[in-house]
C-alpha cells in the first residue's frame, strides 16, 4: 500500500526532460498534488534513477541527449509495465505514430498547460489500476487470465491462445492504443518472423466473436498505428 497524502497516493512519477524550467513547472505542479517526483537531464540518465527507484509513471520529452525519448521509452517498454506520457514540440502525426509505435501511453505537444498534464497523469494511474491480475471485467463480460476463459456470466468460451493473449492484453489498459509491433512483440515474442498482418486477422476474429457484446466493449483500429479497447460506460 502506497503511502497517502491529503487523501492522494504517493505514486513515484520519473519526469525526463533536459529542459530545467520544464522540470522545475512539472515538478511544482506534480508535488502540489503529493506526487513524488524524480528528474532526469537524459534518457541514459532515467534508466540510472529507474534501476534504483521503483516508478509507477513516467513522463518522457522526445529530444534529450545522450539517449532521445523515443529510445528511453522503448528500454522502459523492455524492463517495465508502467505508463508512459510523451512531451515533443513536434505535432505530425509520423512523429506521434513513431511515439505509439515505440510504447508510449499518451502524448503531449508543447507549451503545454501543465493542469492538463496533471489531468492525463491522474487518467493513466486510472487505466492502470486494475483490481486483479487475473481478472479482466468489461461490463457482463470477463477475462480469466489464470484459467484461460472468457466469461458473460452464463456461458464461457475458451479462445484460441493467441487470440486469448490478444484480447487480455488490450483489456487490460483499456483505453491504451498499442502498436502493431508492441503487440506482435507482446503477444507472438520478438522472434516472431510471420506476417505482420496476423494482428488485424486476429483482430477481426475477436471481432466476430464478440459483436454481440458490442455495448459492453469495442476493439478500435487507429489507421496507421495499431488498435486500443475501450469500455463502454467509461
Amino acid at each position: 500500500m502506497k503511502a497517502r497524502q491529503g487523501g492522494i497516493a504517493l505514486n513515484k512519477l520519473l519526469l525526463a526532460d533536459d529542459d530545467p524550467n520544464i522540470r522545475a513547472l512539472v515538478r511544482f505542479v506534480m508535488t502540489r498534488e503529493g506526487y513524488r517526483v524524480h528528474e532526469a537531464k537524459d534518457g541514459a540518465e532515467a534508466l540510472q534513477v529507474m534501476a534504483r527507484t521503483p516508478i509507477d509513471l513516467a513522463i518522457v520529452d522526445i529530444m534529450m541527449p545522450r539517449m532521445d525519448g523515443l529510445e528511453l521509452c522503448g528500454q522502459i517498454r523492455e524492463l517495465y509495465d508502467i505508463p508512459i506520457i510523451m512531451l515533443t514540440a513536434k505535432d505530425q502525426l509520423t512523429d506521434k505514430a513513431q511515439g505509439y509505435r515505440m510504447g508510449t501511453d499518451d502524448y503531449m505537444t508543447k507549451p503545454f498547460e501543465p493542469e492538463e498534464l496533471l489531468f492525463r497523469v491522474r487518467a493513466l494511474f486510472r487505466r492502470y489500476n486494475r483490481v486483479s491480475s487475473d481478472l479482466i471485467r468489461l461490463n457482463r463480460v470477463t477475462i480469466d487470465r489464470k484459467n484461460i476463459e472468457v466469461s458473460d456470466g452464463q456461458s464461457t468460451l475458451l479462445l484460441p491462445m493467441k487470440e486469448f493473449e490478444l484480447l487480455a492484453q488490450l483489456a487490460q489498459y483499456p483505453g491504451r492504443l498499442f502498436a502493431r509491433e508492441e503487440l506482435i512483440r507482446l503477444v507472438w515474442g520478438s522472434d516472431y518472423e510471420g506476417d505482420d498482418k496476423t494482428v488485424a486477422v486476429h483482430i477481426n476474429r475477436l471481432r466476430q466473436r464478440f459483436a454481440d457484446y458490442a455495448d459492453d466493449f469495442t476493439i478500435h483500429t487507429v489507421r496507421g498505428i495499431g488498435y486500443k479497447l475501450e469500455v463502454s460506460g467509461r
